[in-house]
């Protein structure tokens, strides 16, 4: 079993594209943990607040697996890829933490550097991993985010609940 941090974000239809993509999740991996939501600004461009948490889930899934998962259910939830890399995003999840994997792996950099340089990835890690050490560092989350300026980027934590669906 894999331990997973995904990060979630929307700022299109945000409540209801990021519960199916909870919902998405859950079918496939099982009982995810959710950090609180939090809106924040768009970063690298103008457009709509984002909404944005963090996801940690214990499953026996390969990381390339994960990744084609990620996709499709970025897809199935309008995921525009025709667009530039900032822009607003209908769903947008991203693998933030595989076990303890440092560097390239299926294609993408672990940890993700978003951790350490946004509020809306780092403060809802330091909630779901607090004690928990990033992965090639000795300094937890709860550190970093002690450590973060968090003036520069304001986060406001909404309300927010979801309920896995239930199958028959």
């Amino acid at each position: 079993m894999a331990i997973i941090y995904l990060g979630l974000g929307s700022n299109i239809a945000r409540e209801q594209r990021i519960k199916a993509g909870l919902d998405a999740l859950a079918d496939v991996l099982g009982e995810l943990r959710l950090s609180h939501v939090y809106e924040s600004d768009s970063v690298g461009f103008c457009g709509d607040a984002f909404y944005n948490l963090v996801v940690g889930v214990k499953a026996a899934i390969l990381l390339p697996d994960l990744i084609k998962l990620i996709k499709r259910i970025e897809d199935e939830n309008g995921r525009d890829r025709t667009g530039p890399k900032f822009g607003p995003r209908s769903l947008d999840i991203d693998v933030l933490i595989y076990d303890d994997l440092v560097g390239e792996h299926a294609g993408i950099t672990l940890p993700r550097d978003e951790i350490t340089l946004n509020a809306y990835v780092l403060r809802p890690m330091a909630e779901l991993a607090g004690e928990t050490c990033l992965p090639g560092t000795r300094q937890t989350y709860l550190s970093l985010w002690r450590q973060f300026d968090q003036s520069c980027q304001p986060l406001k934590r909404v309300s927010f609940d979801w309920q896995p669906a239930k199958t028959l």
